[in-house]
This record gives structure tokens, sequence and C-alpha cells, in this order.
């Protein structure tokens, strides 16, 4: 299969994704977490704050603050178990366990998983894996490698201001012996609600951070040990307690092209051995090949996007203008720990014009500073909210785009689309007709590939993730629920906002509205 057809049946033709014979071996399901083999430890306290502060002190945080970030941001949070029915109450009943973490993943897969690159007063410099299971860090390499860092981002940003640097990585067998060639869309997604909820903890603790999607991938892979083919990092995240941390001003094509290959020579190669339980893992070439064609060998390939590169399109002509309310804020620690995602759950509600204008503006006026554009973040102009709105104090039924500029609601059709947006489910574990509001990610239907390569692919899906990371933190807030869908039909949804014509297309679907409480049992594993 051409990559070109994959990512269009990733989108428009699912079940072509999917070998016709294709079984899921649940036996030989894989950790939900990587462990590493023999190597040095350092534990981390688990003393986590109920409440997140942002920090006064002008020195770099502690090996415990680093601790509590990374658990606010990845760690283990809930066990929980759920009881399964199929059909007559009078079969037997099955129950389904699993750790959760704050961020949704696909069936609870959690395909990426965290290094660090900390710089600590009480801890060795160096390169570090976060065990999430221990919630520890494992020592893979010691040293300073501040240069060969900044080197890899195309000397974009500086390290060396940064007292840790954070990077995002995908292992792709832990959601692929599930979802096939699917999980390739899923990695990408889960990785940005990961960035998003990084960036809404790094923001509580009053931490400075810029989202980096571009860089020389086989050195940042050889310096954590990966291989690339198993494992590949996803984006790079230097952390620093210094407002500014920019390289938007260097003009990397004016500067020396650094190759990969030539700066992995630098430092040795790693054989650490890890274990993830499977006994019978199968290949996925086509991963991997849509994982090299991504990959960047020299800083040649970088790019910027320009505003001119997005496309826009203007749908619908009657406008409706939302009140602009205070600033809204809420408790991150508090609204992550009542965060689940509802599916039967959910109970039809009205929901106020209040309501509908926080969670619009809030959710996509979160802007961040990245690689991409040339200011300081432009992400919520490359991905865009639409919705199918049902019974909302002052708003007509009906199908809508969200202008940001304006907040403002642009009417596309009036009615109501629930049993249509409900027969579009290809999976309907969701009643959306007890669904006020259904909320769709929109974005370049090229997958920002002319500017990004398939690299942009990725690219356009973390960015969507961390929408909807910001999208379901703010419906928590608010007294609702969110559950993000990849079930869904495109092609119809691109139909009814009438983008199918315009370069645009859904990339995710997210139910919002409020939900009772649901019957499972589950516990905390905060100390």
């Amino acid at each position: 299969m051409e990559l070109e057809t994959l990512l269009s049946h990733l989108h428009f033709d699912t079940d072509k994704v999917f070998p016709p014979d294709w079984q899921v071996d649940w036996e030989d399901a894989p950790l939900p977490y990587k462990l590493y083999r023999g190597l040095p430890s350092i534990p981390l306290t688990a003393d986590i704050p109920l409440t997140l502060k942002k920090r006064e002190s002008q020195y770099n945080p502690s090996l415990a603050e680093l601790g509590h970030f990374l658990w606010y941001v990845y760690g283990l949070t809930q066990y929980s178990q759920s009881a399964l029915t199929e059909g007559s109450r009078h079969q037997a009943v099955s129950f389904a366990q699993s750790l959760r973490r704050f961020v949704p993943s696909g069936g609870a897969l959690y395909p990426n998983e965290i290094y660090v690159y900390a710089k600590l007063e009480d801890a060795p410099t160096g390169i570090y894996h976060y065990d999430a299971a221990h919630h520890r860090l494992i020592l893979l390499r010691e040293g300073n490698y501040d240069s060969y860092l900044s080197r890899s981002l195309g000397n974009g940003c500086d390290i060396s201001q940064c007292f840790c640097t954070v990077f995002v990585s995908t292992v792709f067998w832990k959601n692929f012996y599930k979802y096939n060639n699917f999980s390739y869309r899923l990695q990408g997604l889960d990785a940005g609600a990961l960035i998003g909820q990084f960036l809404e903890v790094a923001n509580s603790m009053g931490f400075f951070t810029r989202v980096c999607y571009q860089f020389l991938d086989q050195s940042i892979n050889h310096l954590l040990g990966l291989s690339g083919q198993e494992e590949s990092v996803y984006a790079v995240l230097p952390l620093s307690i210094y407002r500014i941390i920019n390289g938007g001003d260097i003009d990397l094509k004016g500067e020396e092209i650094i190759s990969a290959t030539e700066l992995s020579r630098e430092v040795p190669l790693l054989r650490h051995v890890s274990y993830n339980r499977s006994k019978r893992a199968i290949d996925y070439p086509l991963l991997k090949k849509l994982n090299e064609a991504s990959m960047y060998e020299t800083t040649q390939s970088f790019g910027e996007i320009n505003k001119k590169d997005i496309i826009h399109s203007s749908i619908g002509t009657e406008m409706i203008l939302l009140p602009f309310t205070e600033s809204f804020s809420y408790d991150l620690g508090s609204v992550c720990r009542e965060r689940h995602s509802p599916d039967t759950d959910f109970i039809l509600g009205k929901v106020s014009l209040k309501q509908l204008s926080i969670l619009l503006k809030d959710a996509s006026s979160f802007s961040y500073q990245n690689d991409l554009d040339e200011t300081t973040g432009n992400g919520e102009t490359r991905v865009s909210l639409y919705g199918s709105f049902y019974n909302v104090e002052g708003i007509p039924n009906g199908a809508y785009s969200y202008n940001k500029r304006a907040h403002a609601l642009q009417s596309i059709i009036e009615g109501d689309y629930r049993q249509y947006l409900q027969f579009g489910l290809t999976m309907p574990n969701v009643n959306l007709f007890q669904v006020p509001l259904c909320i769709h990610v929109v974005g370049d239907k090229d997958h920002l590939k002319r500017t990004l390569g398939y690299r942009g692919y990725r690219i356009q899906q973390m960015e969507a993730g961390i929408l909807v990371q910001r999208l379901l933190l703010v419906s928590g807030a608010l007294g609702m629920g969110g559950h993000p869908l990849l079930g869904f039909d495109a092609n119809q949804c691109d139909k009814l906002y009438r983008i199918d014509s315009k370069g645009k297309t859904s990339l995710i679907q997210i139910p919002v509205g409020p939900y009772r409480p649901r019957a499972w049992l589950k516990g905390s594993l905060l100390s």
C-alpha cells in the first residue's frame, strides 16, 4: 500500500487499514508502560500535592518538583474496573481492568513514553526514562548534552538555559497489537493529548516551554538509545524557569547544515534491555515506512509554516456573537482527578450560552511556543472547532463553525443532526441523542504535507490532540464530560459542515455534555 493511500484510508476508509483476517491477540498484549532492566534508578517522591501552584523561587526546581510535574503529566493515577455485558441481562458479566492516567488514550493503551534530560542539583545530569509504573527515573546515559541537543534542534533553542528537556516518544507495538495500521493515527493524537497536558501542568507550575516538532530524528533517538524501528521520538519539549525559550529569530537556512548521521557519532551507542511482556509481536512495515518517510536527516529539511500556507474556508454567513465572560480559571489537579470519558453515561441536559462561550473561547485560545511558525504560537490557526449543537440556550439547533477572532458562531445549517451523526458512528458506544454538543476538530485535508512532508501528518494529529486535551479539561471544569472518538464517518461530517470541497476535513469527534456517575470501581494511585 502506498503511503498516500494509507493516509487517506486512515481518515476516510478506516476498514481498509485492517487486514481482512485481523484478530487481536489479547493474551499477548504488551504492558501499557515500558520497563528497563538492570539500570540505576532514582525514586521520585510519592507525596504528590493535590493542588499545583506557581513556584516563586528563582532557582532551578528540585528533584521532588520534577517528580510532581512528571506525575501530573503522565503518571499512573488510577486503577479502575468496569463491568462488561453483552445483550441479555442473564448473560455472564465480565470485567475490564485498566490503569489510567490524566490524559485520554485510544483503548487506554498509552503508546507514548517520556524521557528526560535533567540538570538538577540533587540528581546526576543525564538522560533518564520516566518509569511510570514505579514513579522513578531510570538513568540511561550520564553527562551534559546541551550542545548535542541544541544542534539536534537546528540551534533553534538554547538548551543551556533549560533545567530539563522532555522527549515524547511512541512505542509502535503498544497499540498496533490492537489497532493494526490504524494505530498510526492514534499515536499522533495520543502524543498531542500528552503534550497538551504537559503545557497545562507547566503553566500551572510556572514553567516556560517550547514544543519542538522538528529535529534530527536519528541523533535524538540515538541519544536516548531508541532504534527508530520499534520506538521513535515525536516531540522535544525544553523546560525553563525563564520566560523566553526562543529560537525563532534564527535563520536555519542560512546556518551550517547539521547532519544526524554525523552528530550521532559523537556519543556511543546504548544497548539497554527493556521489557514489554509480548512474546509474539508481529511486524508493522507500513508504520516503519511512514516513520522513516517522516524523519529529517539534516537541518536543511526543517520548514516553517507561513499564514499563506494555511487553508481558510469561509463557511456560513449568519454570525451569532457569543458573550464575553470574565477570565475562567479552575484547579487543574481537581479537574484531572474527576475527568473521564463518558460513553453510555451521557444524559441530555440544557447547556447555557455562557458555558458554550467559555468552552469554545478557552479551549481554542491556548497558544504555545513552537517551531512551526514565526510567532510565539499560532497553533489555533491550523486546527479549528466546528460543532453540531442541540438544546443550547439561545442557539438554534444546527451545525456551526467557531470564529475565534470574533468569538462568534457562524451558522452553516439549522436542524437537529443527532441522528445523522449517530448513524455515522462506526462503533456506536456513545448515544449521541443524549449529547447536546458534538464538536469536531477540523484541519487541513492535506495534513500540512506541502510544507512539512509526511512529518506534517503526525504534527497535525499532535496539534489536534493538544486542542482535544484543552477541550476536555475546560468541559470538565464546567461540570461536563467529553469523549474523543475516531470511530465516525469523516466524509459525512465534512458534508454536514460543507468543508468537503474547501480543503478541510474533520480530524476527531468529541461529544460533550452532562453525564451521570459511572458504575465502576476505581481507586486513586495517589499516596
